[in-house]
């Protein structure tokens, strides 16, 4: 499928390509405080969810945050260019679809949302952190302008799976110099290269 599918992620957003489309569906992000534990997986660095209370409802269609994890430089391009970080939140509903949120993240002020997990990054893999639970403030990681480009797309990484209801933030959120510095020196470059759009519409809404 990471070869032969037709609809894969990451893409290139170009602006001159997408539909501005206000619709009543839409999205909604139902997020607050949760636990986390921290995990390496040789991939990137995954944050688990204890619990199921984070969700999202897309296109009438209710998710549940199972995890969220970084890329660097970010996967998805905007008009071309790369953000320092991306930040991937996995949702799956009861029949075991995908719904990713895309959150840009460019240097700037320290993130005091994730200060104490930068902390702790675990630096090898397989190395968890589930001794420590992290709670974080998943709101306050979304950027205040809401406004998202949304495409269908897949998982980036292997087995690459198609039917993924993607959702890409257009504003970063900030992070300092030293905190992506330490996350890239564990992974200096995890992301996927953008892929053909082909035939896809990219809605922003």
């Amino acid at each position: 499928m990471c070869a032969q599918g037709s609809e894969q992620s990451p893409i290139n957003i170009v602006s001159s390509q997408v539909k501005e489309e206000k619709r009543s569906s839409g999205k909604q992000i139902n997020y607050e405080p949760t636990t986390f534990t921290l995990h390496n997986n040789g991939h990137t660095i995954q944050a688990n969810a204890i619990t199921e209370k984070n969700r999202i409802v897309v296109e009438g269609k209710e998710y549940k945050l199972a995890q969220f994890h970084f890329h660097t430089p970010s996967e998805h391009q905007l008009n071309g260019q790369y953000c320092d970080l991306e930040i991937h939140f996995v949702h799956k509903d009861e029949s075991g679809n995908l719904a990713v949120l895309g959150v840009m993240i460019q240097e700037g002020r320290k993130n005091e949302v994730l200060a104490t997990v930068w902390d702790r990054l675990p630096n090898e893999e397989g190395k968890k952190e589930v001794s420590e639970k992290y709670l974080i403030n998943l709101q306050a990681l979304l950027p205040q302008d809401q406004m998202a480009y949304h495409y269908d797309g897949s998982l980036t990484t292997p087995p690459c799976t198609e039917e993924v209801k993607w959702i890409v933030f257009e504003q970063p959120i900030e992070m300092s110099k030293a905190q992506i510095k330490a996350f890239q020196e564990i992974f200096p470059n995890n992301h996927r290269p953008v892929q053909p759009i082909n035939e896809r519409d990219i809605i922003k809404d």
